[in-house]
C-alpha cells in the first residue's frame, strides 16, 4: 500500500510540474487553447488518442466485456466501431480541418470555426455550439471523475468522495496552469503508459491462469452459452445492439477535444504520419481492453463490479512497484481526457460566451484568466454530478459521446466537404442533432426502437436538417470563395 502511495504521489507531482512548466508560456489565448499550432506528429497522435479513450478504456470497456457473452460481443463491436471511426476521422477530417481553421479567420475553437466558416455575424452558431459543449462535457468530465474515485476506492480503500476530490484537484491544477501545451504533453506521457499497461495485463493473466486452453475451460464452466461475435437475442442477431455498438464510430467526427488536436498540428502535411501512429495505438489498446475483460472473467469470475477487473488483476498478480506503475495507467487515461474536456469547456465559456455576451473588448490575458477560473468551476459542477458511487462510467461516457457526435459530427463533415451548406442549415442541423439525441436518450426506458444508441437517430436528424434547410437558403459568395480557397493544396503561411 505504501508503495502504491509513493508511485501515485510521484506520478501526480510530475503531471502538476508540467503544468507549472508551461504556465509562463501561455500569455495569449492562442497559446493557452491551441498551443500556438506547434504540435509534432507524435505529440498530436498520442495526445489525440489518449484524450479520446479516457478511463472508459481501462474501466468501462473491460467491464462490459466481462459480462459473458452479451457484454463481450457488445464490447467487441464497440471497439470495431471506434477503430473505423478513428481511421475515417484521421483520413478525411484531420487535414482539411487543420487547413480550413487557419484559412477561416485563424479559428482556435470549434465554435470559432463554425462562426468564421459561415460568416455568422449574429453569433448564433457560436452560442448554440458553446452551450452544447458545456452541457455534454459536464457529463463527460463527471464520468472521468467517477472513474478516478473508483480507482482510489479500489486501490487504497479510500472513501469514494475523497477519491473524487483528489482526482479532480490534480486534474484541475495542471489544466488551469499550463493550458493546451501542458495537456498535450501530459496526454502523450499518459498515452504511452496506457499502451504498455494494456499490453502487460492480458499476457500476465493468461500466464497465471495456465494458457488459453485453461481460460477456455473456465469460461465454458461459467456459462452454457457459446460465444458469438455478433450480439444475439432469442437465437438471432440483435440488430439494434449491433448498430448501436458500431454507432460509436460516428461520434469521432464531432468530439471537440479530439478535433482540436488536428487544429493544433504544425502542418497539415504531418497528418499522415500521425494517422499511422494513432491507428497502431488504438487497435492495440482496444483489442487488449476487450481481452482483459474476457480473460479477467476467467481469472476472477465473482467480482461485484466488473469495471474493477483491470485493477483487481494488477493488484493480485504484479509486484507492488510494477503494480503501482500499471495502475497509474488508469489515472493517466482519466486525467488525459478530463483535462482536455475541461480545457475545451473553458474555451467555450470564456471565448464563446463570456467575451461575446458580457464584455466584447476583453484582452487575451483576461480571457486566459477567465478560462482558468472556468476550469475550476466546471470541475466542481462535474464532481457534484459524479457523487453517485453507483454511476456507470460506460453509461456516462456513452451519453456525452453520443450528444457531441450528433450535434457536431454532421456539421463538421458538411462544412469540410459541401460548398452548398448554409448558415441556416448549420444552425438547424446542430439543434436537430443535439435535441433528438437528448430526446432519444430520455426515452431509452421504453425499449423498442428507443433502445438503439441515440447518436444514430441524432446524426440522421442533423443530416436531414442540414440538407433540407441549406437547399432552401442561399450561400453568400464570400463563403463559397473561402471554401474553394480551403480546397487548394497547402502552402505554409
Amino acid at each position: 500500500m505504501i508503495t502504491y502511495v509513493v508511485v501515485f504521489a510521484v506520478y501526480l507531482s510530475i503531471m502538476v510540474g508540467i503544468g507549472f512548466k508551461f504556465y509562463n508560456k501561455t500569455d495569449n489565448l492562442g497559446d493557452y487553447l491551441l498551443g500556438g499550432r506547434s504540435l509534432g506528429s507524435w505529440l498530436t497522435a498520442l495526445s489525440a488518442q489518449a484524450a479520446d479513450m479516457s478511463g472508459w478504456l481501462l474501466i468501462g470497456l473491460p467491464g462490459t466485456a466481462y459480462i459473458l457473452w452479451v457484454g463481450t460481443s457488445e464490447a467487441i463491436w464497440t471497439a470495431v466501431g471506434l477503430i473505423l471511426g478513428t481511421y475515417l476521422n484521421w483520413l478525411f477530417v484531420a487535414k482539411k480541418l487543420r487547413k480550413y481553421t487557419e484559412i477561416s479567420g485563424n479559428s482556435i475553437t470549434l465554435p470559432d470555426f463554425f462562426e468564421n466558416r459561415f460568416k455568422d455575424s449574429k453569433h448564433i452558431l457560436r452560442i448554440v455550439s458553446a452551450v452544447f459543449i458545456v452541457v455534454f462535457f459536464l457529463v463527460y468530465t463527471s464520468s472521468q471523475f467517477s472513474a478516478a474515485a473508483k480507482l482510489f476506492s479500489t486501490v487504497f480503500g479510500m472513501n469514494y468522495t475523497i477519491g473524487l476530490i483528489i482526482g479532480a484537484v490534480v486534474i484541475v491544477s495542471y489544466t488551469a496552469l499550463g493550458g493546451f501545451a501542458a495537456v498535450c504533453w501530459t496526454d502523450s506521457i499518459q498515452g504511452a503508459i496506457m499502451f504498455f499497461a494494456l499490453l502487460a495485463v492480458p499476457f500476465m493473466t493468461t500466464a497465471a491462469i495456465g494458457g488459453m486452453d485453461e481460460i477456455s475451460l473456465r469460461l465454458t464452466a461459467l456459462t452454457s452459452e457459446t460465444l458469438s461475435f455478433f450480439p444475439m437475442s432469442n437465437g438471432s442477431i440483435n440488430g439494434l445492439l449491433l448498430a448501436s455498438s458500431l454507432g460509436w464510430g460516428l461520434g469521432y467526427f464531432g468530439q471537440p477535444h479530439i478535433l482540436t488536436r488536428f487544429m493544433a498540428i504544425q502542418s497539415p502535411d504531418m497528418i499522415r504520419k500521425s494517422r499511422h501512429i494513432a491507428m497502431i495505438w488504438v487497435v492495440v489498446t482496444l483489442a487488449a481492453a476487450c481481452a482483459i475483460g474476457v480473460i479477467g472473467k476467467a481469472y476472477a469470475p465473482d467480482l461485484a463490479d466488473g469495471e474493477t477487473v483491470f485493477m483487481f488483476i494488477i493488484d493480485a498478480l504484479f509486484p507492488d512497484v510494477v503494480a503501482g506503475i500499471l495502475l497509474t495507467a488508469i489515472l493517466a487515461a482519466i486525467m488525459s481526457t478530463a483535462s482536455s474536456q475541461l480545457l475545451v469547456t473553458a474555451s467555450s465559456v470564456s471565448r464563446d460566451l463570456y467575451a461575446l455576451l458580457f464584455k466584447k473588448d476583453v484582452n487575451g490575458k483576461e480571457i486566459v484568466w477567465i478560462s482558468r477560473i472556468t476550469v475550476v468551476i466546471i470541475a466542481v459542477i462535474a464532481a457534484l454530478i459524479a457523487l453517485d458511487a453507483n454511476s456507470s462510467v460506460f453509461a456516462l461516457v456513452s451519453c456525452a459521446w453520443g450528444g457531441l457526435g450528433a450535434a457536431f459530427g454532421p456539421i463538421i463533415l458538411f462544412s469540410l466537404f459541401w460548398k452548398r451548406m448554409t448558415l441556416q442549415g448549420a444552425i438547424a442541423g446542430m439543434i436537430a442533432g443535439g435535441v433528438i439525441d437528448l430526446f432519444w436518450y430520455s426515452m431509452k426506458g421504453f425499449g423498442g426502437i428507443f433502445a438503439i444508441y441515440e447518436i444514430i437517430p441524432g446524426f440522421i436528424a442533423a443530416i436531414i436538417a442540414i440538407l433540407a434547410v441549406s437547399l432552401a437558403t442561399r450561400v453568400p459568395k464570400e463563403v463559397e470563395s473561402e471554401f474553394e480557397e480551403a480546397r487548394k493544396p497547402w502552402a505554409k503561411k
